[in-house]
């Protein structure tokens, strides 16, 4: 009933803004990706506590794709790096790993919603229908500071593994001449491009239609 809908929705709230902050902090580069998923799942709970089941489900499909990219890309970076988790001791490793770099920022890009990859399609579905939906400016405030807490932690962790200084860490640059390792990674990435549309096709016999004002419009991409 309509109590049931506001508790899932205070939860999955509550859910995203606390894996959000908490992944902000956090130094392990294996707990940052997980609690970037505890996010994306509190942002599918929160899909259906609007009652958007197909669109969860959608997202599910999407976060998948480009979550378990991520999860590959650093098993590569913390195989190469000498078994460290710790991305304190990584930093400038797009000069060791360029094709994991890139394919990893594909992810993130994804991750963050940013247009015409995959996680766009789904996220910003479910943003935009949020705010059609109304539900007061508590709600919409704080789905729009989840969606920053999600750039935040994303660009935070490919500056401290790819740009910043270096850790001091010990870095192998053998791994990505290891096809067994680098194959599935380069797969991947082309499924978190096109997996998007291909899968609002299948899903979605009808465009959807979304009628907001612009500042509402632009709140998603602006976050």
């Amino acid at each position: 009933g309509e109590t049931d809908s506001a508790l899932l929705l205070f939860i999955s709230i509550m859910t995203m803004f606390m894996s959000g902050v908490v992944a902000i902090f956090e130094y392990d580069l294996k707990k940052i990706i997980a609690l970037s998923t505890l996010s994306q799942l509190g942002m599918m709970m929160f899909s259906i506590s609007l009652g958007l089941y197909e669109l969860a489900f959608f997202h599910l499909l999407t976060h998948a794709l480009f979550k378990a990219l991520l999860f590959l890309c650093a098993g590569v970076l913390i195989h190469g790096a000498g078994n460290t988790q710790d991305i304190r001791s990584f930093g400038g490793l797009s000069l060791n790993f360029p094709l994991v770099t890139v394919c990893m920022n594909l992810a993130n890009l994804s991750l963050c919603g940013v247009p015409f990859l995959a996680g766009f399609y789904s996220k910003d579905l479910i943003v935009e229908l949020a705010c059609q939906y109304s539900w007061g400016i508590f709600v919409l405030l704080m789905m729009f500071i989840c969606l920053s807490l999600t750039v935040l932690y994303s660009v935070r962790l490919t500056y401290l593994s790819f740009v910043g200084p270096y850790g001091g860490g010990t870095s192998i640059s053998v791994c990505e001449s290891d096809y067994s390792l680098v194959g599935p990674v380069v797969i991947l990435s082309f499924t978190s491009l096109v997996s998007g549309p291909i899968l609002s096709w299948l899903n979605f016999p009808a465009p959807v239609l979304i009628f907001l004002p612009a500042f509402l419009k632009w709140g998603a991409l602006f976050f």
